[in-house]
């Protein structure tokens, strides 16, 4: 039975990307019965979309969250630097299933800024073509440990963990914390308690100078989300879930088989 939650909080999917770990988002979606789903950004990936991979993995992703909002619940689809290309089209109502460049909650007293978070990478300096450089190299690296981790369990190996992990822990640490503290200057500035985000992939919960941080992660490396229920913010972690038996793993982590999209490039 599906847990009941006030409040989710996914980003960073990367939906039509090797790199998407669409079958165990999937397990963990089935898993909670959310009074509320937003969706923080980069559900989507555009900027691979023209290479035309789309597994019918990622399909039944978008079939569960439009399944969640026919069925009466809020969806809130916050567009990122992935899916920007949505922003033409904000804000956008169809039922329950709104699109916006941002959303702002009162969550028990507590006014939330919910934003993907490219807002911040003007004033940290980022620029939009170091972005892109590195996510290339980010999607590439992913890949190729997608592709090495397969071979190891044909052989009966464990998997080994993406190096980009650690690449990630290292030399981007002190980009993630001027992010943080970029998002929670952004937030106190709109006068919100709390900013909720996502874009670094990096799941944290921590007050910076009087505001609230909680970036949910990604479903990508971490597989993490954010859950508010009864008054309380918690990260989850999908392989957590699984180990104390409150996701049901789903058996075949290996669907790759791929939808051709329309004018895709070959």
């Amino acid at each position: 039975m599906a847990r009941a939650v006030d409040l989710v909080v996914i980003s960073d999917v990367h939906l039509g990307t090797p790199g998407c770990k669409a079958a165990e988002l999937n397990a963990y979606l089935k898993s909670v019965a959310p009074a509320r789903l937003v969706l923080c950004g980069d559900m989507i990936d555009f900027w691979e979309f023209r290479k035309g991979w789309w597994p019918t993995a990622h399909t039944k992703v978008v079939r569960r969250i439009l399944k969640t909002a026919t069925a009466g619940v809020p969806v809130h689809y916050i567009t990122g630097n992935h899916d920007q290309a949505l922003r033409r089209y904000a804000p956008f109502a169809l039922g329950d299933l709104q699109l916006g460049d941002e959303l702002e909650l009162d969550l028990g007293g507590e006014r939330t800024w919910f934003t993907h978070g490219d807002c911040a990478d003007r004033r940290i300096g980022t620029s939009r073509l170091l972005t892109w450089l590195g996510c290339q190299a980010y999607d590439r690296l992913a890949d190729a440990t997608d592709r090495i981790n397969w071979l190891r369990r044909q052989c009966g190996l464990e998997p080994v963990r993406n190096p980009s992990c650690r690449f990630k822990a290292t030399w981007a640490a002190g980009h993630i914390q001027r992010f943080e503290r970029a998002m929670a200057g952004l937030a106190a500035e709109r006068g919100c308690d709390a900013v909720v985000c996502g874009h670094i992939h990096h799941a944290q919960q921590r007050v910076i100078d009087g505001v609230a941080y909680r970036n949910g992660g990604d479903w990508v490396d971490s597989l993490s989300a954010l859950e508010w229920h009864q008054g309380e913010w918690r990260t989850v972690r999908y392989h957590e879930l699984v180990a104390t038996g409150q996701v049901e793993a789903p058996r075949d982590l290996g669907d790759t088989a791929a939808v051709p999209l329309p004018g895709a490039a070959a």
